[in-house]
Parts: structure tokens; sequence; C-alpha cells
């Protein structure tokens, strides 16, 4: 799939798709976000995975930037592209020095196809002022970083034997120091996303 395929496959989806339709991917993943007080205090940790550039990058490459990390996929027809979508539109209504010091960081669960090219070119759709990070890995490192960030994913074979993921939908965020501060719903208000980045931001 070319670049102007998935550009017209992902703001094709936005605008069918919209509010309703995410809801599907969020209800399979309500079990992992009702997490006891200790779970939160421990969303995150060691991982190693593979970033655009097709270097090795782990959670030592996080600290010092305050982020926003969202599990998904570069195929997926809806919750995807619409938080990306929402996450950029949010950034960049911050001030300008503000969005430099936020890494929004796209981790790819679908191992078999999200190559470090193919989610290099997913991701360059996106226009921010904040940094646009992808990360990939194989199918024991996308296991265990999902772990860590108490992330559900479930492979989904579709009828013509093409597949989806199920994944939580949510977007979490930390601080420069890699402490869990909070997350973004899936579809919340455009004025509540931008309000949790300054928040995190003024931190």
């Amino acid at each position: 799939m070319n670049l102007k395929t998935i550009r017209m496959a992902l703001w094709g989806a936005v605008a069918v798709f919209g509010v309703g339709v995410g809801a599907l991917y969020f209800a399979g993943s309500g079990s992992s976000l009702k997490t006891s007080a200790s779970q939160i205090a421990s969303i995150g940790g060691p991982f190693t995975m593979t970033d655009l550039a097709g270097e090795t990058v782990t959670e030592a490459d996080l600290k010092g930037r305050k982020h926003a990390i969202f599990f998904g996929f570069a195929s997926c027809p809806d919750v995807c592209p619409i938080t990306l979508q929402e996450l950029t539109a949010a950034a960049s209504q911050l001030d300008k020095n503000q969005a430099e010091d936020l890494d929004i960081i796209f981790v790819s669960v679908d191992h078999e196809r999200d190559t470090p090219e193919y989610l290099s070119n997913y991701l360059s759709v996106f226009e921010s002022d904040s940094r646009i990070r992808g990360f990939t890995g194989t199918k024991e490192q996308v296991a265990k970083m999902a772990k860590a960030y108490r992330v559900y994913y479930k492979k989904v074979t579709q009828d013509d034997g093409d597949y989806l993921y199920d994944h939580s939908a949510s977007t979490f965020l930390f601080d420069d120091k890699g402490s869990f501060e909070g997350t973004i719903a899936f579809n919340e208000k455009p004025s509540v996303v931008l309000q949790k980045l300054k928040n995190l931001l003024a931190s």
C-alpha cells in the first residue's frame, strides 16, 4: 500500500466511522484500564523496540521528555487515525515551545506488517509541532512492552483472510522522568485533550 492509498484510507475512515465505531475497540480494552492504585503506579517499564530509523530504542530513550503513548497499528481503520488526528490537532494549539517538548509515540502491535519504513510512511501523514515517533518490534518485544504498559491487544482474523487488531484505545501520558501521569480516553472532547496535554507539560 502506497502513501497516497494510506492517506485516502485514513481520512476516509475518519469521516465515515467517527465516534461510534471506535467504541468496539474500547469495549475490548475496558478491563485493562480498571486497575488498582498499585497497578497504575507501575504502568510503564523496560522494553526494547525499533524506531522509525531502524535503531534500537528502550525506556531510557524516553527519559528527559514528556510523552503521550498510544498503542495501535497502521492498518487500523478508525481508532488509530482518529486518535493521532486528535493528538496532533491538540498539539497544534499548544505554545510552540510547549509543543516541541512533547513526544507523541505510536507503538505498533502489528509486528508482521508494520516495518519501520511502513510505519514512517503512515505517520508522515500527520503533521505536528510535537515530535511524532513510531516504535515497532518482534512479536515478543511487542508483547513485553504491551504488558509493561498494561495494554490489551488481540489479533482478529477476518473472513477474507485479512486481519485487524482489537486493542486498548487510551493514550498514556508520562512526565520527563517516565512516571505515569494519566490517560486521554478515545474521543474525548478536543478541549479536554488540549487541557490534559497542557497540564502534562506544565507539571
